[in-house]
């Protein structure tokens, strides 16, 4: 994106010479300057609402068009995630796209396991701890994509005693640590 500064200096390298040391013609060039950043800022901005990723007020829309209503106080990354994971879960269901649909939500890597005889899914988050913060929109999403004759499990890790030991870590260095903090390894 350009600056006021860069404006400013192409727009003084268009006129002629004489115009530099007029006040009037100075004044009427920055404040041209002015509203071109400003219109330089907005289409930027309007550019950034046509991804996901970088949308903010746009969010709105891409909610509709995915018939998402977004929870009460969600923020903005949290309503991307949604976001993500359904605009992931679209194409033939396969292990694959399970997978694609649940990193989405789990910012880490998972693991799809398909026991076919039990007609079960088992889904292990293997690239974080705990529980993700989005778990019930990743259920509902996959609850939307995943055959209704299948049963889904769901496998979360947690930080360990024998883990903790072996970071070379003891009770004293965990002062101010909550127990969810621990077992959910955010130290």
């Amino acid at each position: 994106m350009r600056t006021l500064t860069d404006i400013k200096r192409d727009m003084f390298d268009y006129v002629p010479l004489y115009y530099r040391d007029s006040l009037v013609a100075g004044g009427i060039l920055n404040a041209e300057a002015i509203e071109f950043a400003k219109l330089n800022a907005d289409i930027y901005d309007v550019l950034d609402q046509f991804f996901i990723d970088t949308a903010t007020w746009g969010l709105a829309r891409w909610e509709r068009i995915f018939g998402v209503t977004p929870e009460p106080g969600a923020t903005y990354a949290q309503r991307r995630e949604v976001l993500r994971g359904k605009l992931r879960g679209v194409g033939k269901v396969s292990v694959s796209l399970i997978e694609n649909v649940a990193e989405a939500y789990a910012n880490g890597d998972v693991d799809v396991t398909v026991d076919s005889a039990a007609y079960t899914l088992t889904i292990t988050f293997v690239g974080v701890y705990g529980v993700p913060d989005q778990i019930d929109a990743l259920k509902a999403n996959l609850r939307d994509i995943i055959p209704a004759h299948m049963a889904i499990d769901y496998v979360f890790r947690y930080y360990t005693y024998a883990e903790l030991t072996g970071s070379g870590k003891t009770y004293a260095d965990l002062t101010g640590y909550t127990y969810d903090d621990i077992y959910n390894r955010r130290l």
